[in-house]
C-alpha cells in the first residue's frame, strides 16, 4: 500500500495551514489499527488537506492513496475515507458558476474540476463497495455512487437490487437517499424513481423506510406525494413508536421476506445490471456502533470529528431510530413552499409524547418560521407548551426558537412568563468568558413588549456586571421599562472611564437612548467627555445618540455638542450635528456639518451625512442637488439613504420612488428601508410601480431575507416589520403622497 507516496513532492505542496510534508503521515495514519490515530487522521484531512471544502494541489495527490485505502478489507474506519472522497470529487461547477469566477479563484476552480475528474473516474470501485462486509462502507457507499458515477441508470439499477437484500436498516435508508440524488442530479430519471419510490412508501415492509421514500420522493418528485401525506407521515412516525426496537442486523439469509424493499416486479421497466467492476469536552472512549453489525467501534478523541461523533452519540443514545429526524428534516425541505402540511405535520410531532420527537420539532418549528411566511399561532402556542417540561433541552430549545420570533410569539407569552416566575436563577447567563447575557425565555418576553419581563431586567440591573443586552430589552418593552431609567442612570454614573468602559456603559447608553430619559443627560455627559482612548470613538457614539435621543431635555449638552461640530468632515462632527439637532434645533449650525460630511471619501460617513441632512427636511432644501447627484452613485445603501433624503428635504417623489423601486429588485436587504419611507409618503396610488411591488412582496410566502444555510437572528423581525410596512403604505396612513 501506498506505492510511490515518498516520491510525492509534498514539500512543494500546501494546505490550509502551510507545507502539505505531513500529509503522508495523514494517510498513512487513515491505515493505522489505532481507532484514535485514525481519527485524528480523518481530521487532519478535513481540516488541512480539504479544509472546508478547498481543494489544494496536494488534495489532489491524495485521491490514488485514498482510493488504495476504500479497496482494502484490512483497513479499518473505510467508511469515513469513502466519504472524504465524496466531498473531495463532489463540487459542481455549473455555468453560472463559471461565469462568475475571476481570475483569482481560476486556479481553485481548475483544482474542483481536476478532482471531481479524478474521483469519477474511480468510482467503480464503489460498486464493489455496496455489498462490503463492513456496514459502515455500505452505509457510505450508495451516496459516492449517486454522486460521482457518470451511469445513473446503472446506479439505480444496483440500488434496487441491493435493498432486499441488505440487511441493515440504516443501510437501507442510505440506499433511498441515493436513489433521490441521483434524481436530483439527473432529471429525465425522476420519473422512474418517484415511481420506485411510490411503491417504497406504500409497500416496504418497515415505518422507517416508507418515511426515507416519502421523504426522498418529496425531494424529487413531489406531485407523487399521497394527498394526505401529514397523516400518513403521523401514521409512520406513530408506528416507529410503537414498534420493538430494531437491531442493526436483520437479515438471516433463511425463507423469510427479504428486510425492507420490495423486489423489481416483473412489470417494472427493465434496467442495465451494474458495471463488473464545538464546545463539548471530550468524553471517556466508548463505542458509538454496535461491533455486532459488523461496524468498527470508534472512540471519542479530542479532533472536531471526533467531539461531533461524541455529540451526535450523546444526542441519539437511546433512540430506536436516531435516524427518524433526519428523514423528518429532508421530509421538511421537499415539502417546501407547502406550509400548510409542514406546520400541520409540526404540531402533530410537539404533540408527541415522544420527547426528542418532540426537540427535533421544535428546532423544525424555528427553521420553516424563519423562511417561510404563513398563520403559525397553533404552533407557536404548541413550542410554548414545551416550556414547561422538566426536560432541559426540550425547554431550552423552545425558549431559544421563541426568542427569534418577536411580536410572532404571542401564543407562548403566558408560558414564557410562568417560566420566567418559576426560576427567577436563570434570568442572566454567565459563560466563562465575555459579559454575561439574558437568557432567552428574558429576552423573548422582551421582545413582545411584555411587562412581565421587568422584574428580570431590573435583577439584572442590580448584579456586578449588567448583561451586555440589557438596552436592546429596554428597547423592546419601551415606555413599560421606564420604571428602570433611575437603575440605567444610576449604574452609567458608576462606570469608571477606562479601558473596559464601552463594554459596561454601552448597554446602560442603549437602553436610556430606547427610554428618551433626558434626566439622565449629566451622566451621558461625564462619558462624553470622559471617554478613554480605546473604543473611546464607539462609546462617544453611543453618547451622542443618547443625548440625540432626549431632544430638548438634554440642552445642558449644547456647549459640548457646539464644541464637537467644530471638526468637519469627520464621523464624530455628522454625529454631534445629528444630536445637536436634535436638541437645539439649530439647522444654521449643522448644515454646513453636514454638508461637507456629505462629500467625505468614506461611503459610511456619506450615509450618515445623508440621513441627517433628511432628519432637517425643508431646513436642508438647499442640499437637494448634492443628494440627487448620489442617485446615481455605485454604492447602493448610499443611493437609497439619499434618495430618501432627497424626499425629505425637497418634498418630491417621482425620481425618490423611481431610485427606491430600483434599489429594491437589486437588493432584497433595503427592502424594509424602502418600504418605510414609501409608507411615510402616503397612500401609493392605485396601479402605480410602487403599488405593484409592495402587493407582490405581501403574496409571497417566502420571507424576503431567507437563506439557504444561514439565518440571522432578527430576520423574522424584519420580514414581519416589512410586510407591516407593505401594508400601511397601500393603506395610505402616512403623510404626502407618491403621485
Amino acid at each position: 500500500m501506498f506505492s510511490g507516496i515518498d516520491e510525492v513532492d509534498w514539500a512543494s505542496m500546501e494546505h490550509a495551514y502551510g507545507p502539505a510534508d505531513d500529509v503522508p503521515e495523514l494517510l498513512r495514519g487513515l491505515a493505522s489499527a489505532d481507532p484514535a490515530e485514525r481519527e485524528a487522521a480523518l481530521d487532519g484531512m478535513y481540516g488541512a488537506v480539504h479544509h472546508q471544502g478547498d481543494v489544494y494541489a496536494c488534495t489532489l495527490a491524495c485521491i490514488p492513496f485514498l482510493f488504495e485505502l476504500v479497496v482494502d478489507p484490512g483497513v479499518q474506519d473505510r467508511g469515513g475515507v469513502v466519504e472524504l472522497l465524496t466531498s473531495i470529487g463532489g463540487f459542481d461547477l455549473d455555468e453560472d458558476d463559471e461565469a462568475e469566477i475571476d481570475e483569482d479563484e481560476i486556479e481553485g476552480a481548475a483544482n474542483y474540476a481536476m478532482a471531481a475528474a479524478a474521483v469519477t473516474a474511480g468510482a467503480g470501485v464503489f460498486f464493489e463497495l455496496i455489498a462490503d462486509e463492513d456496514p459502515g462502507v455500505r452505509l457510505a457507499a450508495p451516496l459516492a455512487l449517486a454522486t460521482l458515477h457518470r451511469h445513473p441508470v446503472r446506479v439505480l439499477a444496483l440500488l434496487r437490487e441491493r435493498l432486499p437484500v441488505e440487511p441493515d436498516e440504516e443501510v437501507r435508508l442510505a440506499l433511498v437517499e441515493a436513489a433521490g440524488r441521483v434524481a436530483l442530479r439527473h432529471r429525465p430519471l425522476a420519473e422512474r424513481v418517484g415511481k420506485w419510490l411510490g411503491l417504497l412508501a406504500e409497500r416496504a415492509d418497515s415505518p422507517g423506510l416508507r418515511l426515507a421514500a416519502l421523504a426522498q420522493l418529496a425531494r424529487c418528485s413531489p406531485d407523487g406525494l399521497p394527498g394526505d401525506v401529514v397523516p400518513v407521515v403521523a401514521g409512520l412516525l406513530r408506528e416507529m413508536r410503537s414498534a420493538p426496537e430494531e437491531s442493526g442486523d436483520r437479515g438471516d439469509g433463511g425463507e423469510h421476506a427479504p428486510p425492507g424493499g420490495i423486489a423489481a416486479r416483473e412489470d417494472d421497466e427493465p434496467e442495465p445490471g451494474p458495471d463488473p467492476a464545538p464546545d463539548a469536552e471530550p468524553v471517556d472512549p466508548e463505542p458509538v456502533a454496535s461491533a455486532e453489525t459488523g461496524r468498527c467501534e470508534h472512540v471519542a478523541t479530542p479532533t472536531l470529528v471526533g467531539q461531533l461523533r461524541s455529540l451526535s452519540a450523546q444526542e441519539n443514545a437511546g433512540r430506536g431510530a436516531p435516524w427518524a429526524a433526519d428523514l423528518l428534516r429532508t421530509l421538511h425541505v421537499g415539502l417546501d413552499d407547502r406550509v400548510g402540511d409542514r406546520t400541520a405535520l409540526l404540531a402533530d410531532q410537539l404533540r408527541s409524547p415522544d420527547r426528542r420527537q418532540r426537540i427535533d420539532a421544535v428546532r423544525m418549528s424555528g427553521g420553516l418560521i424563519r423562511a417561510w411566511r404563513g398563520p403559525y399561532e397553533e404552533l407557536v402556542a404548541l413550542v410554548g407548551e414545551q416550556l414547561s417540561d422538566p426536560e432541559p433541552r426540550l425547554a431550552e430549545a423552545a425558549s431559544h426558537v421563541l426568542e427569534e420570533l418577536f411580536g410572532l410569539a404571542a401564543p407562548a407569552a403566558d408560558a414564557l412568563a410562568a417560566r420566567l416566575a418559576a426560576d427567577p436563577g436563570s434570568w442572566v447567563r454567565t459563560w466563562a468568558s465575555g459579559p454575561p447575557g439574558l437568557s432567552s425565555t428574558v429576552k423573548a418576553l422582551a421582545r413582545l413588549g411584555d411587562a412581565r419581563a421587568v422584574p428580570a431586567l431590573a435583577g439584572a440591573l442590580e448584579l456586578p456586571q449588567v448583561a451586555h443586552d440589557v438596552g436592546f430589552a429596554v428597547g423592546h418593552l419601551g415606555a413599560t421599562a421606564r420604571p428602570l431609567a433611575g437603575a440605567l442612570r444610576r449604574r452609567l454614573a458608576e462606570v469608571e472611564l477606562d479601558e473596559g468602559a464601552y463594554d459596561r456603559a454601552s448597554p446602560l447608553l442603549a437602553g436610556l437612548t430606547a427610554l428618551r430619559a433626558g434626566e439622565a443627560a449629566p451622566e451621558v455627559l461625564r462619558v462624553l467627555r470622559g471617554a478613554p482612548e480605546y473604543r473611546g470613538e464607539w462609546l462617544r457614539t453611543a453618547a451622542l445618540r443618547a443625548l440625540g435621543a432626549f431632544g430638548p431635555a438634554a440642552r445642558e449638552a449644547v456647549p459640548e455638542l457646539r464644541a464637537l461640530v467644530l471638526r468637519p468632515g469627520t464621523a464624530s462632527a455628522t454625529e454631534a450635528a445629528e444630536a445637536l439637532w436634535a436638541v437645539s434645533g439649530d439647522a444654521e449650525a449643522v448644515l454646513p456639518v453636514l454638508i461637507e460630511g456629505l462629500q467625505s471619501d468614506q461611503v459610511h460617513d456619506r450615509r450618515a451625512a445623508a440621513v441627517a441632512l433628511g432628519a432637517l427636511g425643508p431646513r436642508a432644501a438647499v442640499v437637494a442637488p448634492r443628494l440627487r447627484g448620489l442617485l446615481a452613485h455605485e454604492e447602493l445603501w448610499l443611493r437609497v439613504d439619499a434618495a430618501i433624503a432627497l424626499w425629505e428635504v425637497s418634498g418630491r417623489t417621482r425620481e425618490t420612488v423611481g431610485a427606491l423601486l430600483t434599489a429594491w429588485e437589486q437588493n432584497r436587504h433595503v427592502r424594509v428601508r424602502v418600504a418605510e419611507c414609501l409608507a411615510r409618503m402616503g397612500p401609493v396610488p392605485e396601479g402605480s410601480a410602487a403599488a405593484h411591488v409592495l402587493r407582490s412582496e405581501l403574496v409571497s410566502v417566502r420571507r424576503h431575507n431567507a437563506m439557504d444555510g444561514g439565518y440571522g437572528s432578527h430576520d423574522i423581525h424584519e420580514d414581519e416589520k416589512l410586510l407591516a410596512l407593505c401594508r400601511q403604505a397601500l393603506r395610505g396612513t402616512g403623510k404626502g403622497s407618491t403621485s
